[in-house]
């Protein structure tokens, strides 16, 4: 990911995290991916009504499907609104798609959503993580780092 992309990201509107996931797993690769939406929930996505909370990814006859996103309804939607936890399908090169696979099947890893975004032509995107779970020592050291960064932005402050 290069600089003009991370700048754009942080201007986008929309930015919904996984915010579990950083304390649960370990990134490995981390890849942009294009997200298949039906009928208004662009429009929940733009107003940030979306969780990845429990999002998982999975790989199903050479596509990858995100399973448990939660889209809320549209509030100005019809009777014809979208399903809130329905499976999504992610948009990957299959070369993309055949790496993740492959290291998936390693004992250990999985492939989780982190991110949900609006790039610059309006299109949502989800940054997809090859990650590693993390055991309860390495958990207890992220949260002794972040507490110390947090004490040191709070000195600094107070000069």
């Amino acid at each position: 990911m290069n600089k003009e992309e991370e700048l754009l990201r942080k201007k986008s509107p929309v930015n919904i995290r996984n915010k579990k996931a950083s304390f649960e797993y370990y990134f490995v690769d981390v890849l942009t991916a294009g997200i298949v939406l039906t009928g208004t929930e662009i429009k929940s996505i733009r107003m940030g009504k979306a969780s990845l909370v429990d999002a998982y990814c999975y790989i199903h006859n050479g596509e990858i499907w995100v399973k448990g996103m939660n889209v809320s309804p549209y509030f100005y939607g019809s009777y014809s609104n979208h399903e809130s936890k329905r499976e999504r399908k992610l948009l990957l090169n299959r070369r993309e798609i055949n790496r993740l696979e492959e290291a998936s099947k390693t004992p250990g890893y999985t492939i989780i959503p982190i991110l949900i975004f609006i790039d610059d032509k309006g299109r949502a995107k989800v940054d997809v993580a090859l990650a590693r779970g993390k055991k309860l020592y390495d958990k207890r050291q992220t949260m002794k780092e972040k507490e110390d960064r947090r004490e040191m932005d709070r000195a600094v402050k107070r000069y």
